[in-house]
């Protein structure tokens, strides 16, 4: 069985968990990364939203490919209306020639409110529906401008689209919508509406197993749909090295990575699948105090076994098939350091996991 890859288009890296240090990124570099992603034989190639917007690098990778499929991982939904949202779909689905995949993540409340200034009205699950029930009535518009289909909801409403501010039927109207979950709503969610899920790092290989799969099988089932083209994408964390040297070495990154999300509250549903509470809240405790420093140390090696892709460079086609076959459909190749730059670790790992 084949495994569809992907990875990350100027992706955070390791001293940026732990609070210091950012990306600098020019058009030329995202011109040249995304050519080599596409040589080396990736499926897809995605953008986070960690400092950046996510989707101006997609418009220069979509000039510099021909086939990579292109999306956000993920852009966050709330700041941005539907239509505003939507017509940076449609414009990169035009600008592609329809390899755009559309991934949207609520955040928690804390960044929408203090970070975006954006106002946390409800629960996010009830407003992610709407959300996704917008933006497709806003698509459906944009491709039959004569016979526009709006949508009145509780949170969000579409009931305006003056020829003038249409931007017209493309080629490719077909959006692919995927929602990033981490939690048993989303993933039903998704089942229920999207094309995909795009699971957060934070999810471990059982908790997505025993939690998110079933969650996205009842979604699915409610919605009378077929899961055989469901697109369950995995972004394991990963701990890689040459030799045992300098595999230590990148476990030690690793829990700078998995101290920074698993000090987020809203995730510690999966820590509590692991009987990990009280754990979470330690980090949770030392984030509000501002000692980052301190988050690592609470994550143990048999946390990191859990979470993490943990391999030496020969073998980690190998690990990666062992613990995400028969669970995801893609895989995000989530690397860090000296292994994001090595193009022949790249090219043979994908043309491993592309094998049946």
């Amino acid at each position: 069985m084949s495994l569809r890859v992907e990875t990350a288009l100027m992706g955070p890296d390791t001293d940026q968990y732990a609070g210091s240090g950012q990306n600098r990124p020019t058009l030329a570099r995202f011109a040249a990364i995304a050519r080599e992603m596409e040589d080396l034989g990736f499926d897809g190639l995605t953008t986070p939203e960690s400092g950046h917007d996510p989707f101006i690098p997609l418009a220069i990778a979509a000039e510099h490919t021909r086939k990579i499929i292109l999306g956000t991982n993920v852009a966050v939904s709330f700041p941005r209306s539907p239509m505003v949202t939507a017509q940076v779909a449609w414009d990169l689905q035009n600008l592609s020639g329809g390899r755009f995949t559309l991934g949207l993540g609520t955040q928690v409340k804390g960044h929408n409110e203090r970070r975006y200034s954006t106002p946390w009205t409800s629960a996010p699950g009830p407003r992610m529906r709407e959300y996704f029930q917008c933006l497709r009535a806003i698509f459906a518009s944009f491709q039959n401008p004569d016979k526009p289909s709006y949508f009145e909801g509780q949170h969000y409403r579409f009931t305006m689209l003056p020829p003038f501010f249409n931007p017209g039927p493309i080629e490719h109207p077909q959006v692919p919508i995927y929602a990033a979950a981490a939690n048993t709503y989303m993933a039903r969610l998704a089942g229920e509406m999207c094309e995909g899920l795009r699971l957060h790092p934070i999810a471990t290989f059982r908790y997505t197993r025993e939690v998110i799969l079933p969650a996205v099988a009842e979604g699915a089932a409610r919605a009378g749909r077929d899961m055989s083209a469901f697109d369950l994408i995995g972004a394991p964390f990963m701990a890689l090295g040459r030799n045992e040297e300098e595999l230590a070495a990148s476990k030690e990154a690793l829990r700078k990575q998995i101290a920074f999300y698993a000090s987020t509250r809203s995730y510690h549903a999966v820590l509590a699948h692991h009987g990990w509470e009280d754990i979470g809240m330690e980090l949770h405790r030392l984030s509000v105090a501002g000692e980052w420093a301190k988050l690592p140390g609470l994550i143990s090696d048999d946390m990191l076994e859990e979470w993490a892709v943990i391999s030496t460079y020969d073998r980690l086609a190998e690990t990666i098939r062992a613990k995400s076959l028969g669970l995801f459909s893609t895989v995000v190749l989530v690397l860090l350091g000296e292994a994001r730059n090595d193009t022949e670790l790249l090219r043979e790992t994908v043309a491993k996991l592309h094998l049946d």
